[in-house]
């Protein structure tokens, strides 16, 4: 649909038309800029989508993906006659918009977490559509991975995740559903055990452990807010419990309505968790804007009111070497 032009403002099919008619076909150079600072990302995407639409002599300069970026700061230029991408000014500034505001996201919850690895969950929160490039993103911002096979495979990462509540409550007791999943699952995948389905977290911690021993990875607490969410006097008393019971190698994984705030609350109590699964502090985040100005017509500078003529100077940019 991106190539055809359908996820395209129809505007830019109106100026098609109406160019082609009068027959005006200038070189122009486009510049794209964000109204904030972040970091960015969908470079990639945009850069794949130039190369199936410009000409070879046509020109682009860029920042790379992932790289902090502020605002108006010019981030992609392009040089070429107007027809070749105009139609696709949308879908480049959208994939730059979306998946820069999610990378900006998982950045702030990365560097709060630090030096905790975070693993975004996000998936569930979005389309289908676009939920790889959600995970891409969160990866690009600073997750170790995401949950999805897609998200992840963009990034050139695994998918990370065990099990959900569905099968624990399909076996009926979370140490059943733990022994079938070690028993069926190749034991290159981490045996992480929910712990929060029937029975008390710290209990529930400590059966499992007894069960799976040495093989048990961690336990994974996600208790929903009827419950009291996870809090960090639950987090001590399951580690406790467990380090009591012999099990200092299981690690404690907390998901559920994860974000900047409570990262920072279960610092400062001290609270010892070795990862955390974020899903909607990364998915909700609001895009960043992008903005795509002609500055130049024919070699000439020009500008619409409020902008300056002419190519800004951005010694950050780097010429595509396609």
């Amino acid at each position: 649909m991106i190539i055809s032009g359908d996820t395209a403002d129809v505007y830019f099919h109106n100026t098609r038309r109406v160019l082609a008619q009068e027959k005006l076909d200038p070189a122009v150079t486009m510049e794209i800029f964000p109204n904030r600072d972040g970091i960015l990302c969908g470079m990639r995407e945009a850069l794949e989508l130039l190369q199936r639409v410009l000409p070879s002599d046509a020109q682009v300069w860029h920042i790379d993906e992932g790289a902090p970026m502020q605002a108006k700061e010019v981030v992609l230029r392009i040089q070429s006659r107007y027809s070749n991408f105009g139609l696709y000014e949308t879908a480049l500034l959208g994939m730059l918009a979306s998946q820069s505001g999610w990378a900006t996201a998982a950045h702030h919850i990365v560097e709060a977490a630090k030096p905790i690895p975070v693993i975004s969950f996000g998936a569930r929160h979005v389309h289908p559509n676009v939920s790889a490039q959600l995970e891409y993103a969160a990866i690009i911002g600073g997750c170790a991975t995401a949950a999805t096979t897609a998200g992840a495979r963009l990034a050139g990462k695994k998918p990370s995740g065990t099990m959900p509540h569905a099968m624990i409550l399909i076996f009926g007791d979370t140490v059943r559903a733990v022994e079938a999943f070690d028993k069926w699952m190749p034991p290159e995948v981490n045996r992480i055990a929910l712990v929060d389905t029937f029975r008390d977290e710290a209990e529930e911690a400590v059966r499992v452990a007894t069960a799976l021993g040495d093989r048990l990875w961690g336990v994974r607490l996600d208790t929903p807010s009827e419950r009291g969410r996870v809090t960090p006097d639950l987090i001590k008393e399951v580690r406790a419990r467990l380090n009591l019971a012999g099990f200092l190698h299981v690690k404690i994984f907390v998901s559920g309505g994860i974000d900047v705030e409570r990262i920072e609350l279960f610092k400062s109590a001290n609270a010892p968790i070795d990862g955390y699964g974020v899903g909607s502090a990364i998915s909700a985040a609001p895009p960043i804007d992008f903005t795509g100005d002609l500055k130049e017509i024919g070699g000439k500078p020009i500008a619409k009111r409020g902008r300056i003529p002419g190519i800004t100077p951005n010694p950050r940019l780097k010429e595509w070497a396609r």
